[in-house]
């Protein structure tokens, strides 16, 4: 399923901010971060309605990528 790209933008703002906030990191470093992470790729490709999961669902898979990223 393709959600509507304009509100695909909105809920990427969102899941940013809540995991900067959740990170303690800028608003551009939770942004690089959320471009490049695998959880990005899934909502971007449609992969099992992953835009259709609460903002802080998908801030706390983010802040698990990261935490795994950074731990190696």
């Amino acid at each position: 399923m393709t959600a509507n790209p304009i509100l695909l933008q909105k809920k990427y703002s969102r899941v940013i901010e809540c995991f900067a906030k959740q990170q303690g990191l800028s608003l551009d470093a939770a942004l690089d971060f959320f471009y490049h992470s695998q959880v990005y790729q899934l909502i971007r490709d449609g992969v099992s309605d992953m835009h259709c999961m609460s903002d802080a669902y998908l801030a706390e898979e983010l802040e698990q990528e990261y935490a795994e990223k950074n731990a190696g």
